[in-house]
């Protein structure tokens, strides 16, 4: 892929082609910039974790320690899985198909990649998806 210069305010217009090359760059940006956030954020939770102490005398004190850790472990591993589908995003990008729904094919729409620059399936497809998850729960 062709690396492009895109101007400071640039933003994806419904105006212009779907996924051209300036709208694919402004995601790869977008994606590469929220990895950078996530993992600097990973690494001040690492390092806050290492710094806590469980050898608290008092036990509500390591009580509290414990749960503080236990949810910055679950946050942590929402982070490794959001990388994932970030590195799967960026890997779209290169292999042309990211934008569109991996179910029919058809654009998701540059509002729901703006908001989930990650989404790989269009809106009807993910409410198809959730109404097939919510009938199996039940």
């Amino acid at each position: 892929m062709s690396m492009i210069t895109l101007p400071p305010d640039y933003k994806p217009s419904k105006k212009e082609e779907y996924m051209n090359e300036k709208q694919l760059e402004y995601f790869r940006q977008k994606l590469i910039r929220w990895k950078e956030d996530l993992l600097r954020d990973s690494q001040n939770t690492l390092t806050d974790l290492k710094e806590t102490s469980l050898n608290e005398p008092d036990l509500n004190d390591r009580a509290s320690n414990e749960t503080d850790q236990s949810l910055e472990l679950k946050t942590r591993d929402r982070m490794r899985k959001l990388i994932v589908k970030i590195d799967q995003a960026l890997k779209r990008i290169e292999d042309g198909t990211y934008g569109y729904c991996e179910e029919t094919g058809e654009p998701i729409g540059l509002g729901r990649l703006e908001a989930r620059p990650v989404a790989t399936l269009s809106i009807e497809a993910q409410e198809r998806h959730e109404r097939k998850e919510k009938i199996t729960a039940d």
